[in-house]
């Protein structure tokens, strides 16, 4: 599909596409399935600091990276995945060649994989013409991980179950300061600790909006990694500090860029640190409109 934006013809290969950060807003865990997944309530919000992909095809039918990210393996990649899933389902017998420009930091929380992995999707079944819904392309992107379906969706989100079932919610797009502590948080050791609150009591939309956005792996996690817990400190001398999922990221939510950008200046010489705009709509489906 090829159209003309400001009169110049355009498909979309060979440009690169965001792959958004997400903050967790709220973490509740309100019980546990009987294969061991925790059932949650959480809220997404999408940030305007991106990880960038750009696609290149390829004459022979075959999906592979430009260049592998270290610590990574090709057939591994959420991105090399997320292509060779939509071409199994699909039939599509087309090449890609998937250049990664990753300016997310790994490990912390902000969803970086899934998010690649989503915009594959995505954008894949734009440039292949393939006509998936976004509900099929969701449920595809299940089975690669549970953060990928609420990138697909592309929405500042409600979610419930493991994680993929998701409403609309409108959330103040505030400025945010983000942490990157050294820590490398294990998710699946926070989701097994003994400590771990499983049985909050399930809370409404309007109970969030009115100010109830407890994490309830806060405490597990800021006792079991140091620097987590000082990241927390050094962040809430300028606004409260909170922890996205399980971290390693902690956030704090500013009503003015001046004061986020003072707090990020205080606080970069000790700290991997990045100033972010909350964005109630993808940035990646905010460029898909354009196609």
């Amino acid at each position: 599909m090829e159209n003309k934006v400001n009169g110049v013809l355009r498909s979309g290969w060979g440009e690169p596409w965001p792959a958004p950060a997400k903050l967790n807003l709220m973490l509740r865990i309100i019980g546990r399935k009987d294969d061991g997944y925790h059932l949650l309530q959480t809220v997404f919000q999408m940030l305007d600091l991106c990880d960038w992909l750009t696609f290149h095809p390829l004459s022979e039918d075959v999906v592979r990276l430009e260049k592998t990210i270290p610590g990574v393996a090709e057939n591994e990649d959420l991105t090399v995945r997320a292509a060779r899933l939509l071409k199994q389902e699909t039939g599509c017998q087309q090449g890609v060649s998937i250049e990664i420009d990753k300016r997310l930091p790994m490990g912390g929380g902000l969803g970086g994989g899934s998010s690649d992995a989503a915009t594959t999707l995505l954008v894949l079944n734009h440039l292949w013409q393939l006509g998936l819904s976004t509900e099929k392309l969701m449920s595809l992107g299940l089975v690669l991980g549970a953060d990928v379906p609420v990138f697909v969706f592309g929405k500042a989100a409600w979610a419930e179950g493991v994680g993929e079932k998701l409403c609309t919610i409108d959330v103040p797009e505030s400025w945010y300061v983000v942490i990157k502590p050294e820590d490398h948080v294990d998710t699946g050791e926070i989701f097994s600790n003994k400590n771990l609150t499983r049985d909050s009591k399930p809370i409404k939309i309007c109970d969030f909006l009115a100010g109830d956005s407890r994490n309830d792996c806060l405490e597990v996690v800021r006792r079991k990694y140091q620097a987590v817990d000082k990241a927390l400190k050094s962040l809430s001398a300028f606004s409260q500090a909170r922890l996205t999922g399980t971290g390693a990221c902690v956030f704090a939510a500013f009503d003015k860029k001046e004061e986020a950008e003072k707090a990020v200046e205080a606080l970069q010489d000790d700290w991997q640190v990045f100033l972010a705009k909350g964005q109630n709509i993808s940035p990646l489906h905010q460029k898909l409109k354009h196609y």
